[in-house]
Order: C-alpha cells, then structure tokens, then sequence
C-alpha cells in the first residue's frame, strides 16, 4: 500500500503531474511503500557544553518539556523536479501522539487545491484521513509504520517530530556553527550526521521499531543533519537530508525534511480513532 508523498502521484493525472509522480514513487519505491543523558551543562545551555551530548540529548529534552506546536516540510528532488508537501500541529511527547494536517502541492497549473490530509502519529502507527484512493472521507487508513523500509521518516510526507528528535541519538561527528535566531529566539547551531543504527540501538522504546526498520531499508546509514538548540537544551528547528535509491544507484532522489518546533508545554490533545472508524478495504495504488 503507497502512502504519504505518494498521495502526490494519486491527486494529479496530467503530465506535468507525472513527472512529480516519478520523484514521489521514488521516495517511496521500497515501500507497499551511546544512548544521549542530558547533564546539567547541555540543558543549561552553556557555552562549552559538549556538542555531541547537547544533540543526543534533545529528545529527552523534548520530552521533559511535554509538548509544542510543530511545522513541518518535507521536499523532494530528482533531476530538476521537486515537489514540496507542509504540515501543521501539535504534540504530546510524553504520549507519543501527534496532530499534523498535510498539504499537499497544487498541480502544475496551479489552480488546484487539494484537501489537507489529516495525519495522526502514534508509537509503531500512522494514521491518515483524506487519504483518497477509494477511502471514504470519513474513515482512517492505518499504516504499521515498523512495516515500512524507511519507518516513516518520509513515507507520511512529513517526518514524525519526536521521531525526528530520536534520530539525533545517533549523532556523530557533531560541530557547532555558531549563533542563528529561529523565529526570534537564539539558538546555537550544530552540524553532523545521523548513524541510522546507532539511533535505532539508542531510541526510546516506543520509537525502537521504527527506527530500526529505516536502519535496514535505507541504502545509506547516515543522514546528515543541522540542529538548532535554545539556552534551554530545546529543539527549535532540525533538518534532515535523506537519500532514496530510486532503482538504480547513479538515480538518487534527494529528500530534504525540516521540523520547527515552538509553543512548548501548551495542552495538547490527540484522540486515536475508534476501530470502526478505521478503513477495512484496499487502498489502490498510486499510479505510474
């Protein structure tokens, strides 16, 4: 079953749109689609607080903190297409839920407009409403995400943001840039890469599956990243750039996912579906 940038493919049927569908199948071809302490310092924020344990720690950070909006973008490119897809909501880190309602781009032409998807993230699941291809829109999709060879960093066209946040327990070779404001708030960036299977050793356990899914199912096991931290050892912005084979080696599609995140510790609420609410049909598949 395609799901997330596929839905691309699914919404546009000309030829322009074709060509977008290319570079989403791509991200999507596979799929039917030491552990980071946050000492006082990293917290704190000081100013030589070690690099690496200032980034592996972020997502107990995160956690402590309970909760905050969150933006999301996610862009894809192969050759000179690229397609763009945004998300917009809200967290519970504690919980391990999240709200995200995704946009998808408008066709070539410009002039149409395509209904948000709503995205619910769970621990080990995806769920979707909107989703079209012969789904009802009043019913949900509901995506195993240790099921999908990249454990849904790309799969639901926005990467989950605790998800996002576990990755970076797996940092290495981590410098800091220097000071960068991100929507008016200081914060100290830092510049490394990602090894896939050291964050899938050293996630929390909710995230442990999905994550050693992505270990195995990326042709590459490291992904680069930036980070931005505020004085408070939170995550404002992270950045992380995938890399799909798209069948053959020398054909990478390029995949550029950026979280923002912001209004920590407000009340968040996210209510799973009931079971009868969950679509029990197939859903097609998108198309060539």
């Amino acid at each position: 079953m395609g799901v997330g940038p596929a839905m691309v493919v699914q919404q546009h049927g000309n030829a322009a749109a074709s060509a977008r569908a290319a570079v989403a199948a791509a991200a999507v071809a596979s799929v039917v689609v030491g552990v980071g302490g946050c000492g006082g310092g990293a917290e704190g924020g000081e100013r030589n607080a070690d690099p690496t344990q200032t980034v592996r720690g972020a997502a107990e950070r995160l956690v402590r903190e309970g909760s905050s909006q969150a933006r999301t973008s996610m862009e894809m490119a192969s050759g000179g297409t690229r397609v763009t897809i945004h998300g917009e909501g809200v967290y519970d880190y504690r919980k391990g839920l999240g709200e995200l309602r995704v946009r998808l781009p408008q066709d070539a032409a410009g002039d149409e407009e395509h209904r948000p998807i709503t995205e619910l993230l769970a621990p080990g699941a995806l769920y979707m409403k909107n989703r079209g291809a012969g789904v009802p829109t009043d019913k949900w999709v509901r995506v195993d995400v240790t099921t999908l060879t990249d454990g849904n960093l790309v799969t639901g066209g926005a990467t989950d943001p605790l998800v996002a946040a576990e990755l970076l327990r797996g940092a290495r070779n981590v410098t800091e840039r220097g000071e960068t404001d991100i929507t008016g708030v200081r914060t100290r960036h830092y510049k490394g890469d990602v090894e896939l299977s050291a964050a899938a050793k050293a996630a929390s356990g909710a995230q442990r599956g999905a994550l050693a899914a992505a270990a195995k199912g990326f042709r590459k096991g490291r992904v680069p990243f930036d980070v931005y931290v505020d004085d408070e050892g939170l995550i404002r912005k992270v950045v992380h750039r995938f890399s799909f084979a798209n069948g053959q080696p020398e054909k990478d599609v390029a995949v550029t996912s950026t979280t923002l995140y912001r209004g920590f510790g407000k009340p968040v609420k996210v209510r799973l579906p009931a079971k009868g609410d969950i679509f029990a049909g197939k859903v097609a598949e998108p198309g060539p």
